[in-house]
Order: structure tokens, then C-alpha cells, then sequence
């Protein structure tokens, strides 16, 4: 078998193309014939596949396709392995790479989403992903990787698996798939970026695996298939059974017991042919600890096991006991014979017993304490020193901006925060006391990818992103074909092509009449028959079927090349029947005779005639002069009429205007008012409106009811309009006021006022009591007016003066005599033009004289207000000065500090 495989890739790698030829001897070339009919490989890889990295397809279509019939390039590429592997062969990982690459198409490069050409460079990765890159976007990704970052890295990664490869393992220059030839020319009659040779490499790099066969295929992209050599005596994993298998599934399981021995050496292995060590035993059993005193339930795999109680068994010594806890074999010997030593290690006792205690030295202890640095300055003493080391020592902290005096065990760090930049290059450290050592940055990348739909979610780097590793899936409408392309070329990809019956049901009403078609992207095509359906109006629709259709896929979007002109239809698919054509009789509004329309029925609209509505108001009296409206309550309406009347619930029905004229009738009892109300049929409503009526003296205001005051007779209204009080007018002759209660008329009284007054002399001295009647008898005979005389005058001057008003009149004008003369003495002199207001104020600002007090109480003020202000001055100036040596002190403490700070960093360099 090995020779026939050895054979097989000898022939191979003799039909290799001749790339030499010319154009024309190519184009006439024949396919390569295969040596025996290939069969197709089973059904793994899509009959549509994506236009970027095939690694990553995956279909569930139903179709086969058929490697040797699809192109000659790619028979040729698989024909060696057929021949050697026959039926059954599994090509669906490989066949995946060749079918993109027979069909010559340009996927996408995961770095700069530029399509691949079959003459450009490229560089594959021969992990696990086999993705195809431009040679030139991988040199500069991988010169990114390793030197993108604040600290060199030695190894890159694949932008699609991140598989790692070293510095030296950068590509520089463009290799075929099997490497064996530097830039291959592009031929037709081979893949692109092939040699054309036997690819040759190693099908199993596991060492373990047995297989030391290369591959026959030509040189290929993708992985190699399984090794077709068959193996005749393969053993099962258990080595129970033996049977010829193929090389590349050699190690397999025989589906019987393993019966091996186990690790415990008393049971065998009970599970079924496996490959990897055998599980632990599972067998229960009652086993004893390792002392001995303890038995219990336990799995064989753990039987040793050790039980909780302390051993307490005798040392060798006879003194001591063991202080271990359960174990097999003797205690041993005691672990305080021997050497013994003080405690602190500088004084031996050769011949101490093992339960004596050891004696102090009393020399210093000098071990080292936990600094590392210092040792114990105690006397020779028995358990641990001290932990915390208290010498005080001079420290700086871990960024060396600060030093202090502190004890050895306390860490010194100060407060300052790192503004380094991380390895990130975009954030700062912002570490309190930072030795330089930043950590890596913890912020989230964050930035958008070149896919352009996902963030960068690695930690913040320097240098580009990694490219999205989502996929996104592009399938059919029924979804049994699809491919998966990388996140961000979605939109550039055309759906696979389907050849299975679309499962879409129609959702139109012609579901079971409708001609089946194949699944496709897209809506489903329109139904072509007629639509049939019953309209809200009673007619059938004659229109092409405008039902409603299946969404399409939203998942992406096509772009057309080329604009169509858009064909006008009627019935667009999804849409409502169309309007109804037939012509029917619309009345108006209204509803008036003789005013109907004939119009379409999808036009059926309600129209308002010319004519007015003409419909009796609710007043009674008058007729609507609104234009033609539909009306709430329609008139005499046929039965058997097609059109629906309108109601008070039809929203189209509006009400009559309303009369607003108001009542024009005549009120009863007659009264100046009108009627409130609007025009109305009924009787009007008695007159409430309040009637203001002055009483007959003026005195008051009465407010009567019109109806009420108009209903009484002449003299009930007088009657009414009586205050009930006295008269309050004037009398027209004398002073006083009328007597009599509230009467209608001139008052009785005017000649006949009997009300008594203070007659007085014309010097006020002579005073007596007259009836007001004889007073006014005596202004008429003394030839007066009594009209003419005022109130306070009436009745002065009527008596005759005596001797008596004489004397008392001589004294009064002596005085007054005497006041006037002194006025004249001392005339006060008014500046012209000066108010009266500030004439007064100045002249009491003349009299004011301010006394001694006052003037020294504002001496002392004024000499204390400038004493302040002294004192407050030369504060001022003190704290200045005081200010400004404090300035200079700081000033050269800073620069001493600089000074010492840098000859800190000489001494440390």
C-alpha cells in the first residue's frame, strides 16, 4: 500500500501544468484527465461560498458539488488523492478552499478589506485558519504587533486566530501555498498563488499519531485532507482488537471493555475501549487508615487516606511524644538529640539531655529580622524576634521625589501621582508614588473597528486594532444555504443562490392557485391573478392581485448596479384594492330634491348643494340660514335607500344654527326692559330687573323689582317711596331743616319754622333766644334778604349795643394798639423770591446754636477716627515686610531642596 501511495505522488506531481506555454497552446489545452472517475465528496461544504476567508464558511444546503466537474484546475489538484483514497474520501475542509478558488473570486483581506487579486502577493497563515492576506498588510501588522508597544514584544499574532508567531517568522517574501516556490507567476490552468507542484507536506506533525505519509495534493490552499493511506493491522485503543483502517483514523475504539489493569493493581478497567489513562478505580470497599485505628467506607483509587486522630505515640528518645497525626510506620526519633545550641546559636551543649532546656548565652541575639537588613540588638532570648524592625533609617520613597526619617519596618511613599504614559501610549499612569514601573493600561480600547458595526474591546494598545473576529452570515430566504464573511463585508456580498422550493407561504387569498418558485432573496414575486376580492362598498374587485407579500430578508441590502426604469403599475403588491369605479347617486347635504350627483363610488363624497338648509330652528320662529350641512336628524328618508343616512352619531352631522335674535315680544305689565332671553316660543319670564327710586327727601335710594313696582298703583308707589323718616331738605327762608317725616311736595313749614335762634349784638356782647319766624319778620322789615345771610351770621347784628358793649371795647383796642406798635419795631426782612417753606427752615437753623458739649464730643471723634486709621496702617506695612522675608526663606528652601535632589540622581548614575 505504501508503494501505491508512493506511486500515486509520483504520478501527480508528473502532470503538473507546463506554465511555460504559450497563451494560445493554454487556451487549447484539454483538462487534466484523472486516472479514475472521482466521486463526489460527500456534502460538508456549501454549494455557495463567501467572498473572504473560506475558512470560516459553513452551509447546510442540500446540493452536492462535485470538485473534478467544477473545474479543471481543481481535478487536477485532487485527482492523486482520489486515486489512492477511492470512495468515500472527505475533502469538505479542503474542498471549501478550492471551490472559492476554482471560481476565481476576490475575497476580501482582513486588514485593509481590499479584495485579494490572483496576482497579487499574499501570505497565508498555516495554523488553523488558513486565512489569505496581502503580503504587504501582514508585514506591517506583524512590525505593528512587535514593536507597536511601549515594551517590544517577541512574537505577533494572526489578525484571525491570534495564533502566535515569532519575529524571525515574519514573511518577506510572497511563497506559494506548500512553500516550495518563491512568487509563483499567475497561471490559468492552475489556483492562483500555486506552484502547481505536490504540495508534500506532513498530513500529522503529532508524532504520536504514526503517520509519516505527505500529501498528494497539488499545492493547494486550506488544510490537508486526511491521510488516505490504509493501515492493515490497526489497533484498537485497549490493543484487543485489529482490523485495516485508514492511516488517518487508525487509532479508534473497538466499542468493548478496556480490561486493563488499574493503578491499584487488584481490578481492570470496566469502561468501554477509550483512548487517554484509565479513570481511577470505582470500586467501594472497607479500608483502614494508615495508623490502623480508623476503618471506613472508601473507593479503591482511595484507600490511603489518613484518619483525624493524632498519633501520641513515644519517640525513640522514651520522653517525648509524637506530635504528628495519623501515619504509617515507627515515630522516629526525637527531633531535640543531637547538637543543642543556645537560642540564639552561638553557644553549644553537646552533652544536654533532650527534655533539659537550653540556657541563654546573654550575648546579643544578632539574628536577622525581617527586614533582611538589620539583626536583633536584644540579649540571647527564647521564641521569634521581634518582626517589626523599629531602627530608624533614612528612606525615599519608590519614585525618589521624597525622603524621611522613619522606621525600618514603615514603607514610605509620598503623594505624588505618576504622569507617565502607559504602554498604551494615550493614558497617564496616575500611580501615587511610582517607581516607573507602570502597570499595563486597564481602560477598554474602545475605538471602532474597520468593520465599522463593533468596538475594540482589548485593553487600551498602541497601534492599530485587531480586526473584528465576529462573522456574520449571509443565507437565502429558506436559509439552507448560507456562508459566514467576515464582520464589516456584509455589505459588499450577494446572496448564495438556492435551487430548493421557496417554504414562503403566499399571504395573499390565491395561497393554493399560485405556481410554486424557487427560494430566492427578496420578496416573493406577485401573484399574477385576479384579485376577486369583495369591497367594503359591494362590489368585486376586477384588479390584478395586490395582496399582501412576505417581507424580504433585512438582514442585508443589495445595491443595484444599474438603474431600472420603474414600469407604472396599478396594483402594487402589498397594497389595498384599488378605489371602486362604479357610479352611483350621492344626495347633498341636506338632502335636498332634485339635488343628487351621480359620481364613482370610491369618489363618493358628501357635497353641499347651493341651496340653503331651511330647517325650523328650535326658537319656533324662525328658518336655518346656514348653507346646505348634513343634518343631526335626517328628513323623510326612502327605505331601501343605498346610502347610509346620517345620524346624531355621524361625525359629518352638524346642528341648525342657533337664533340669536333676541324676544321682540311685548312684556306684561308694560316696562321699559326687554326681555333676556333669545327668541323663544313660550310665555317671557316676569321682569327682575331692580329699579332704583329716591325717596321724596333725597335722604335715601330704594331698589324695587320692575315687576313689583310697576304692578302698584299711583299713590302705593308714593307710599313706598316714603323713608319713614324726617324730611332732610333745606328750608328755602332760613337755616334749618324741615320738620315733618318724608312727604312727597314742598315742605308745610317754609313761613312757619318755629325752631329758636341766637340773636346777638354787632359786637357779640348782647345775646337772647327768638322764634327763627321773628327773626325772618325782622330781616324783612329792616329791608335784608334772609336768603342773602349766611348760616353763621344768621340772626348777628339784630339787637341794639348798650353802654355796657362800650367799655368792654376800650380796653381790648388799647392793647392792640400796643401789639401792633411793637411789631413795627422789629420788621423781619423776606428775601424776594424764596418759598415760604425754606424761609422757615433757615430761620429755625438761626435760632439753633450748637452748645460746648457737642463741639467737643466731635473734636474728640475726629482725633480717634485718625487714630485708627494710623494703627491700621501700620499693620499693614509690618505684615508686608514680614510677607516678603517669609518669600525669600521659601524661595531658597526650594532651592536647596533642587540642589540636593540633583546631586541624589549624580551619586545615584
Amino acid at each position: 500500500m505504501l508503494s501505491s501511495y508512493a506511486a500515486a505522488a509520483a504520478g501527480s506531481s508528473s502532470r503538473k501544468p507546463n506554465r511555460t506555454s504559450t497563451a494560445s497552446v493554454a487556451a487549447a489545452r484539454p483538462p487534466a484527465p484523472s486516472p479514475s472517475p472521482a466521486p463526489a465528496p460527500p456534502a460538508a461544504y456549501p454549494s455557495a461560498v463567501s467572498d473572504s476567508d473560506p475558512s470560516s464558511y459553513s452551509s447546510s444546503s442540500g446540493d452536492d458539488a462535485d470538485l473534478t466537474a467544477s473545474d479543471s484546475a481543481t481535478a487536477s489538484v485532487v485527482s492523486a488523492y482520489l486515486s489512492v483514497a477511492g470512495e468515500g474520501a472527505d475533502l469538505s475542509k479542503v474542498g471549501i478552499f478550492l471551490s472559492s478558488a476554482a471560481r476565481r473570486r476576490s475575497p476580501p483581506c482582513l486588514i485593509c478589506f481590499d479584495p485579494i487579486r490572483p496576482s497579487d502577493p499574499v501570505w497565508s497563515c498555516s495554523s488553523s485558519c488558513f486565512a489569505i492576506l496581502h503580503l504587504s498588510c501582514i508585514q506591517s501588522w506583524a512590525h505593528q504587533s512587535a514593536s507597536g508597544a511601549a515594551v517590544p514584544c517577541p512574537t505577533w499574532g494572526c489578525p484571525k486566530c491570534r495564533f502566535a508567531y515569532t519575529k524571525s517568522q515574519t514573511p518577506t517574501s510572497y511563497l506559494c501555498f506548500c512553500s516550495k516556490t518563491e512568487d509563483p507567476a499567475p497561471d490559468p490552468w492552475i489556483l492562483p498563488h500555486s506552484c502547481g507542484d505536490v504540495c508534500g507536506r506532513r498530513l500529522n506533525a503529532n508524532v504520536d499519531s504514526g503517520c509519516e505519509h505527505t500529501c498528494l495534493l497539488l499545492c493547494h490552499p486550506g488544510p490537508c485532507p486526511p491521510c488516505p493511506a490504509v493501515v492493515p493491522n490497526a489497533p484498537c485503543f485497549c490493543g484487543a482488537h485489529r482490523e485495516p483502517r485508514r492511516c488517518a483514523h487508525q487509532r479508534y475504539s473497538c466499542a468493548g471493555k478496556c480490561n486493563k489493569r488499574l493503578s491499584c493493581g487488584l481490578h481492570r478497567c470496566p469502561v468501554s475501549c477509550h483512548d487517554g489513562p484509565c479513570p481511577p478505580c470505582a470500586v467501594q470497599g472497607k479500608h483502614k487508615c494508615e495508623c490502623g485505628e480508623t476503618m471506613e467506607e472508601k473507593l479503591c483509587s482511595e484507600r490511603v487516606f489518613q484518619c483525624k486522630r493524632d498519633c501520641g505515640g513515644m519517640l525513640d528518645c522514651g520522653k517525648h511524644r509524637c506530635e504528628r497525626g495519623c501515619h504509617g510506620g515507627k515515630c522516629g526519633e526525637c527531633p531535640l538529640r543531637g547538637r543543642r545550641t543556645c537560642p540564639c546559636g552561638k553557644k553549644d551543649y553537646p552533652k544536654l539531655e533532650c527534655d533539659a532546656e537550653a540556657a541563654t548565652c546573654g550575648s546579643t541575639c544578632e539574628k536577622v529580622l525581617g527586614c533582611g537588613r538589620h539583626r536583633c540588638p536584644e540579649r540571647c532570648h527564647r521564641g521569634p524576634c521581634d518582626e517589626t524592625c523599629r531602627l530608624v533609617i533614612t528612606k525615599s520613597c519608590r519614585c525618589g521625589g521624597l525622603k524621611k526619617e522613619v522606621p525600618c519596618y514603615q514603607e514610605l511613599t509620598c503623594e505624588r501621582k505618576c504622569q507617565r504614559l502607559r504602554n498604551c501610549g494615550r493614558h497617564a499612569c496616575k500611580r501615587r508614588c511610582c517607581a516607573g514601573d507602570c502597570p499595563p493600561c486597564s481602560e477598554t480600547c474602545d475605538r471602532k473597528l474597520r468593520c465599522g458595526n463593533h468596538k475594540c474591546l482589548s485593553p487600551c494598545h498602541r497601534g492599530a486594532c485587531s480586526p473584528c473576529p465576529l462573522m456574520k452570515t449571509i443565507s437565502c430566504a429558506c436559509g439552507k444555504t448560507c456562508f459566514e464573511v467576515p464582520c464589516g463585508t456584509e455589505k459588499n456580498q450577494k446572496p448564495p443562490k438556492c435551487s430548493k422550493k421557496c417554504n414562503i407561504p403566499r399571504l395573499c387569498r390565491h395561497k393554493l392557485e399560485c405556481r410554486p418558485h424557487k427560494c430566492h432573496y427578496g420578496a416573493c414575486p406577485p401573484c399574477k391573478l385576479t384579485c376577486g376580492e369583495e369591497l367594503s362598498c359591494g362590489h368585486i374587485c376586477k384588479e390584478r392581485c395586490h395582496g399582501p407579500i412576505s417581507p424580504p430578508n433585512p438582514e442585508f441590502t443589495l445595491k443595484p448596479t444599474k438603474r431600472k426604469m420603474e414600469k407604472h403599475i396599478e396594483c402594487t403588491p402589498g397594497t389595498p384594492c384599488p378605489p371602486c369605479k362604479e357610479v352611483v347617486l350621492v344626495p347633498c347635504l341636506g338632502q335636498h330634491l332634485g339635488q343628487e350627483r351621480a359620481m364613482p363610488c370610491s369618489k363618493w363624497r358628501p357635497f353641499p348643494c347651493q341651496n340653503l338648509c331651511g330647517n325650523p330652528l328650535l326658537c319656533g320662529n324662525h328658518y336655518c340660514t346656514k348653507s346646505c350641512h348634513v343634518l343631526e336628524v335626517p328628513l323623510n328618508q326612502p327605505e331601501g335607500d343605498p346610502i347610509p343616512s346620517f345620524s346624531k352619531e355621524n361625525t359629518l352631522a352638524e346642528s341648525c344654527e342657533q337664533c340669536n335674535l333676541p324676544c321682540q315680544r311685548a312684556r306684561e305689565p308694560p316696562c321699559l326692559h326687554r326681555c333676556p332671553l333669545r327668541c323663544h316660543l313660550s310665555d317671557c319670564l316676569p321682569c327682575k330687573v331692580l329699579v332704583k327710586k329716591p325717596c321724596h327727601c333725597g335722604a335715601m335710594v330704594h331698589a324695587f323689582e320692575c315687576v313689583y313696582f310697576n304692578n302698584l298703583k299711583a299713590k302705593e308707589q308714593l307710599k313706598v317711596r316714603s323713608c319713614g323718616g324726617p324730611c332732610h331738605r333745606k328750608l328755602p327762608n332760613c337755616p334749618h331743616l324741615c320738620s315733618e317725616v318724608c312727604h312727597p311736595g314742598t315742605c308745610p313749614s317754609v313761613d312757619q319754622c318755629m325752631k329758636k335762634v341766637n340773636v346777638r349784638c354787632a359786637c357779640n356782647t348782647l345775646k337772647q333766644e327768638w322764634i327763627c319766624q321773628d327773626v325772618l319778620k325782622e330781616y324783612r322789615n329792616s329791608g335784608r334778604d334772609p336768603k342773602e345771610v349766611s348760616k353763621s351770621q344768621f340772626g348777628a347784628g339784630l339787637l341794639a349795643c348798650d353802654d355796657n358793649c362800650k367799655k368792654k371795647l376800650k380796653a381790648p383796642d388799647s392793647e392792640l394798639h400796643l401789639r401792633k406798635t411793637q411789631e413795627n419795631k422789629s420788621p423781619i426782612v423776606e428775601v424776594a423770591n424764596v418759598p415760604k417753606r425754606r424761609k422757615r427752615r433757615d430761620r429755625g437753623q438761626e435760632e439753633v446754636k450748637a452748645s460746648k458739649f457737642q463741639e467737643v464730643k466731635t473734636y474728640v471723634l475726629r482725633v480717634l477716627l485718625i487714630i485708627f486709621l494710623s494703627i491700621i496702617a501700620a499693620a499693614g506695612l509690618y505684615l508686608l515686610w514680614k510677607g516678603i522675608f517669609r518669600l525669600s526663606d521659601w524661595m531658597n528652601e526650594m532651592e536647596e531642596h533642587k540642589a540636593r535632589q540633583r546631586h541624589l540622581r549624580g551619586s545615584m548614575s
